[in-house]
């Protein structure tokens, strides 16, 4: 089969490879699309630590079941599937307090284990039942499933952060991951939805998602903007989904009493970190959270959201602004780097 393996930093090559073996207890699927995410425009450039080159990387995967094992249940060739990316041990600590994306014994598919930039993909035994894998909806396609898990995380982050009806929600950067938190928060019921972003072609191409309001922080006073859109209460919710240190600093300046910041997006290693006002955090009971991945029941909730569409759920089709087959899929790594477009997607 053909895939695209990552053979060390800045070397990504399209070649054929052996396909993966069915066993008997594990099912392997043809691959029908995989969205490049920004970890693997890192690993691309940077490297990473859990990523052992030579490997086949990305982890935003859907496809249909090419062949399933003979001790297999609840799954059969031709299936529909949107596929997780964590493999946890399901035994660990973390996993049976209901945490697999906090598992002691973490593995990921694209990272440790062979990923979805390839024709066909090995889904592990440990995925098969605690709902990493899921089967479409009808009215959901393979390009929609593929963009499932960072969706998945998104939801995990508002979770975490309590979105609720009436909230006030800041979101700090209008790329995929802070677009995809706008139609969260709306179909949440977010009383007002304000969006910051330095790049005045990222806000142009936010609009199409319906933010009440768009802050550029280069050009106007962030705080200021926020207290006055808010009768001077400040934000219910502030999601950082941008690595930067300076505006997981500012959001205590506009945290309501009660508010719920979310550091969403990391930040680089060697400037991870940032000095907070703890009096601001003592006295407005503030409450600041991280997100690191999602559970098993997000990616089925998104699903639920990418099948009712809106107003209800989410129009996940205005996401994918470009596909590109797996022979280019150096082209589509340029256009994620590019900024022109939010999701793209690999079809090998």
């Amino acid at each position: 089969m053909k895939a695209a393996v990552y053979e060390g930093i800045e070397k990504l090559v399209v070649k054929d490879v052996p396909a993966p073996i069915c066993t008997e207890e594990n099912i392997v699927i043809r691959v029908r699309a995989c969205a490049i995410c920004g970890t693997d425009l890192r690993t691309f450039h940077h490297g990473k630590v859990n990523v052992k080159p030579p490997q086949i990387i990305g982890h935003e995967i859907s496809g249909e079941v090419a062949e399933t094992g003979s001790k297999v249940t609840g799954f059969k060739k031709g299936d529909r599937l949107a596929v997780a990316a964590i493999v946890s041990c399901g035994s660990c600590y973390y996993c049976r307090k209901g945490l697999p994306n906090l598992c002691a014994k973490f593995k990921a598919l694209g990272y440790e284990l062979p990923g979805g930039f390839a024709e066909y993909l090995a889904v592990p035994k440990e995925m098969l039942y605690d709902g990493s894998v899921n089967k479409l909806p009808d009215n959901v396609t393979f390009d929609e499933a593929a963009i499932v898990e960072p969706f998945a995380c998104a939801i995990n982050g508002q979770e975490l952060s309590r979105v609720s009806r009436g909230d006030v929600v800041v979101i700090v950067g209008a790329g995929p991951i802070g677009l995809m938190h706008i139609s969260i928060a709306r179909a949440k019921n977010a009383g007002k939805v304000i969006l910051a972003e330095m790049s005045e072609q990222r806000l142009e191409m936010a609009k199409t998602f319906c933010p009440d309001i768009c802050i550029n922080p280069g050009k106007e006073n962030m705080v200021k903007r926020v207290m006055d859109e808010t009768e001077q209460r400040g934000a219910d919710v502030v999601i950082v989904a941008a690595p930067s240190g300076k505006a997981q600093e500012e959001a205590l300046k506009y945290i309501a009493f009660r508010g719920r910041i979310n550091f969403f997006g990391g930040l680089p290693k060697d400037k991870s970190f940032v000095s907070l006002d703890a009096n601001i955090i003592h006295y407005r009971e503030a409450f600041i959270n991280g997100t690191s991945g999602s559970l098993p029941r997000h990616n089925m909730e998104t699903l639920k959201l990418f099948s009712f569409g809106e107003p209800a759920g989410v129009n996940a089709k205005k996401f994918i602004t470009h596909r590109y087959p797996l022979d280019r899929i150096l082209e589509g790594i340029k256009t994620v780097e590019s900024g022109i477009g939010l999701k793209v997607v690999i079809n090998p």
